[in-house]
């Protein structure tokens, strides 16, 4: 199959609309002389006549006739897809996945979104649940959550909320059998509630730091779970203590279902981040999205 010249055939087709050379040398930002010379080519290939000059007009002849009626329209076709992809390029649009975990689509992702999703119904958003590190490339996600002392340097990580503060808590019922630990070493002789990270399969280690003293307590109990929701859970059942993120456990809390101790030893740290790709580029929707999401007191790239 012999290729054609799609650049010469929409010089043809623009010549035939226009009646001129010039005006479609214009249009098509050429000379009016490398305009001739691509028609004549055109002409000497196809072996057939397609326009007919003369020192005042232009006009196809029945040949060139034809061919206008046959392509000239698909052109048309072009060209508007062309503008409707330049309107997607613009328009928020298509879905967003990212992957993170339970407690963070709560306390901030739904919040933060819900909105934009009601103001741009054309966004979607797919979340994954998941407590590992996923590998967000090979996975083909737009963007991962986590804390920003976890995330590989070359990825772009906005923050999405403040500082965080860890907690240690348990139910009245379980300190009317156990003593309040005093300092986090105190927590070896207690039951205690044990998270398991899905990613490498070793059960947390609770951190504290106290004006400047860290210290890392590996604890023991009867119950290891690996989500948040159950963790708390099972410490309002007086399972044992427990250690999330206090927002984990505010409403108990404040309602008198959990007690709150070792608070001097909870030191803020650094809060949750949205990553991404620095290679990437973002569609409309994913920047919406990260507008939605981004923390106001800075960023860190």
């Amino acid at each position: 199959m012999v290729k054609r010249n799609l650049n010469d055939l929409l010089y043809f087709v623009t010549v035939a609309r226009e009646g001129s050379f010039t005006r479609a040398a214009a249009l098509l930002g050429v000379t009016q002389s490398a305009l001739s010379q691509a028609i004549s080519g055109l002409e000497q290939k196809l072996e057939i006549r397609l326009l007919t000059r003369t020192t005042r007009s232009v006009s196809p002849t029945a040949a060139g006739e034809r061919l206008l009626q046959a392509i000239g329209h698909r052109f048309d076709e072009i060209e508007a897809e062309m503008d409707v992809l330049t309107a997607l390029r613009d328009k928020p649009a298509g879905t967003v996945r990212m992957t993170c975990g339970d407690h963070i689509v709560r306390t901030t992702l739904l919040p933060k979104l819900v909105p934009l999703l009601n103001e741009f119904p054309d966004i979607k958003i797919e979340f994954d649940i998941n407590y590992g590190f996923r590998d967000i490339v090979a996975d083909r996600f737009d963007a991962g959550v986590r804390m920003g002392d976890t995330i590989d340097k070359d990825m772009i990580a906005v923050p999405i909320g403040p500082k965080l503060r860890m907690a240690v808590v348990a139910s009245p019922a379980y300190f009317t059998k156990h003593p309040a630990p005093k300092t986090p070493v105190d927590l070896v002789a207690h039951r205690c509630i044990n998270m398991r990270f899905p990613t490498h399969g070793g059960l947390s280690v609770w951190d504290f730091e106290r004006r400047g003293k860290k210290l890392n307590v590996r604890v023991d109990g009867q119950m290891v779970l690996n989500s948040t929701p159950h963790i708390v859970f099972a410490a309002l059942e007086g399972l044992g203590m427990a250690y999330l993120p206090e927002e984990e456990f505010s409403p108990h809390i404040e309602e008198g279902r959990l007690v709150r101790v070792l608070l001097d030893w909870c030191a803020p740290f650094e809060g949750y981040y949205l990553y991404y790709p620095s290679r990437r580029q973002p569609s409309p929707a994913f920047t919406r999205v990260v507008d939605a999401l981004r923390f106001s007191e800075g960023k860190r790239e």
